[in-house]
């Protein structure tokens, strides 16, 4: 794979850290798991794209708004305000990573059963609306 150990473990750190903020989401919002999957995603993240591109990622201009809610979210979810703080966290994390989301969209319609999934008439109308496609294109 092309993939080095430490990206490698990265990206077992950030999905570690997904699954526990799902299941801490899951579990009537535990501060303590949503807290411990904040970090090792994060920790996750900077070992996939090293911890300078991962700095210059979060303060980018156009990347601010969304930086600035993902650690408030973050904050209020340490001080056991954790129902706010994944309102706050996901509206950080959509302004971080909604850009993302039109290349994931197409990768998963590559895919062969959940592509003739997500290219049934009703849902692709949503999915392109959550994706960011327009409805017609000029033409």
């Amino acid at each position: 794979m092309w993939l080095s150990d430490t990206q490698k473990i990265g990206v077992g750190l950030t999905a570690f850290g997904s699954a526990l903020i799902g299941l801490g989401v899951i579990l009537f919002f535990d501060a303590g798991l949503i807290a411990i999957g904040n970090i090792l995603f994060l920790a996750g993240m900077s070992m996939i794209i090293g911890p300078k591109k991962t700095f210059f990622f979060f303060t980018r201009r156009d990347k601010l708004r969304g930086s600035i809610a993902f650690f408030v979210g973050f904050l209020l979810v340490l001080v056991k305000w954790s129902i706010l703080g994944i309102v706050v966290e996901a509206f950080g994390f959509l302004n971080l990573f909604g850009d993302f989301f039109p290349v994931a969209i197409n990768f998963l319609r590559s895919l062969p059963i959940v592509g003739r999934l997500l290219n049934l008439p009703v849902i692709r109308q949503v999915v392109d609306r959550m994706g960011g496609y327009p409805s017609q294109y000029p033409v």
